[in-house]
């Protein structure tokens, strides 16, 4: 049986893909933060999966969680954070931590695992970044970067382990209706609506079919490449 790691996997769109790799047949390992409640409630519910508290921004309890689920399969670095606000106005602790978690705790991850399928010569990466990073976002400048940094780290790790036959790929999620975006207003979210050609929010389970795709042996020559699940926005 084929295993998946999760970061951020407890809610939002990373459960929904925890739930899709499950029904995909893999062992899936659900990592979470704080989110222990949710991570027990999904662990229960999927028949093949495991959780495991370790913070991505942390080297050493990635390095924990590695050692505890060796032999990776497929890597979903999913874990992120938002900060809203303008740009010099935010709290240097807050921006720090959020580079850490979004771009560095992907770093951390995709290097605790690489040993393993580099010797292993298979394996598959996939970083879930923002529309905001192809496009940026007006009071989410350091959210922006440090998802178009995940676009560019796709693209330059993808050519370094091509020849090992490990694909890296990105999905790049519009608007998706998930507490990250809870902040929203009613009258926010109808205006947005209306700039997407599909009219509607996007749904986790959106993303989680393009991730699914991209893991499968469907997606056996795609590597480098960055997938918008957006609506057309």
């Amino acid at each position: 049986m084929k295993k998946a790691l999760v970061t951020g996997g407890a809610r939002g769109i990373g459960r929904a893909i925890c739930k899709a790799f499950a029904e995909a047949g893999y062992f899936v390992i659900i990592n979470y933060h704080k989110s222990r409640e949710a991570a027990e409630e999904l662990h229960k519910a999927l028949p093949h999966s495991a959780v495991f508290q370790a913070d991505v921004a942390n080297r050493d309890e990635v390095a924990r969680m590695v050692e505890a689920h060796p032999d990776i399969d497929v890597l979903v670095n999913n874990a992120g954070v938002s900060v809203f606000g303008v740009f010099d106005g935010a709290r240097a602790e807050e921006v720090r931590r959020m580079y850490e978690v979004n771009l560095f705790g992907a770093l951390n991850v995709s290097r605790a695992v690489l040993p393993s399928m580099l010797r292993r010569k298979s394996g598959v990466i996939i970083n879930v970044s923002s529309i905001w990073g192809e496009i940026g976002a007006s009071c989410e400048v350091d959210y922006s970067a440090s998802k178009s940094a995940l676009i560019g780290f796709t693209k330059a790790l993808a050519k370094e382990v091509g020849p090992c036959n490990i694909r890296v790929n990105c999905v790049c999620p519009g608007i998706i209706d998930t507490d990250m975006n809870a902040r929203l207003t009613i009258e926010e979210v109808e205006n947005i609506v209306e700039s997407i050609p599909l009219e509607r929010l996007g749904k986790p389970e959106d993303v989680a079919n393009a991730v699914l795709f991209l893991a499968s042996e469907k997606a056996d020559y795609i590597s480098g490449a960055v997938l918008s699940v957006n609506g057309g926005l």
